[in-house]
C-alpha cells in the first residue's frame, strides 16, 4: 500500500464523521465504538467501504459479509453488501434485494437503500416497484430522489425505444 493511501484511510474516517464524502457510493464509513463485537464489525465494515470506493466488489463483499457475521443489526453494512453484490452482475440481484430489504427494516428512513433498492427494481424491469421506492426517498432526500427518478425515466425511455424498435422489425 503507498503512502499516500495508508495516509486517506485515517483521514477518510475522519471525514466522513464531519461532512458526507463527495461521490460516495452507499453508505460513508461509521465511527469505531471500543473493542465490542460492533466495533470490530464497524473496523470490517469500514475496509468495505474503502474496498467498494475503490470497486473491488468482491473483496468489499466479504468485509461486509465479515462484519455481519460480528453484527448482523448494522443497517450500512446490509446496504453496502446489497450494492457491492448488485454490482457484480445481474446473477446477485435476489440476494442483493434480500440485504436492501433488511437495512430498511433496521433503518426505515434509510434514503440510501431506497435509492439503491428503487436503481435494482429498475434494472429487473420493475418500474412499480422502483415507482415506490422513488415516492419514500423524496419524502426522505429529495436531491437522492431526482438521481432516482432519472434512472426510472431512462429505463422507460428504454422501454419505450426497444418497444417501437420491435413493431417494426
Amino acid at each position: 500500500m503507498s503512502r499516500r493511501r495508508a495516509a486517506i484511510g485515517p483521514l477518510l474516517l475522519t471525514l466522513s464523521l464531519a461532512t458526507p464524502l463527495t461521490g460516495a457510493v452507499e453508505s460513508d464509513p461509521l465511527p469505531v465504538l471500543g473493542g465490542t463485537s460492533r466495533g470490530q464489525a464497524v473496523v470490517a465494515y469500514n475496509d468495505g467501504v474503502r474496498l467498494m470506493l475503490d470497486k473491488r466488489y468482491p473483496a468489499a463483499q466479504e468485509k461486509f459479509e465479515e462484519a455481519l457475521r460480528l453484527y448482523e443489526t448494522l443497517p450500512e453494512a446490509h446496504n453496502n453488501l446489497a450494492f457491492s453484490l448488485r454490482m457484480q452482475g445481474a446473477h446477485n440481484f435476489d440476494r442483493a434485494l434480500k440485504h436492501y430489504d433488511r437495512a430498511l427494516e433496521l433503518k426505515p428512513d434509510f434514503a440510501q437503500a431506497y435509492m439503491y433498492r428503487g436503481v435494482l427494481f429498475t434494472q429487473k424491469g420493475d418500474l412499480t416497484r422502483a415507482r415506490a421506492d422513488l415516492v419514500k426517498l423524496l419524502a426522505l432526500d429529495k436531491e437522492l430522489g431526482a438521481k432516482l427518478e432519472k434512472t426510472i425515466a431512462g429505463a422507460g425511455d428504454r422501454d419505450e425505444r426497444d418497444g417501437l424498435a420491435a413493431q417494426y422489425e
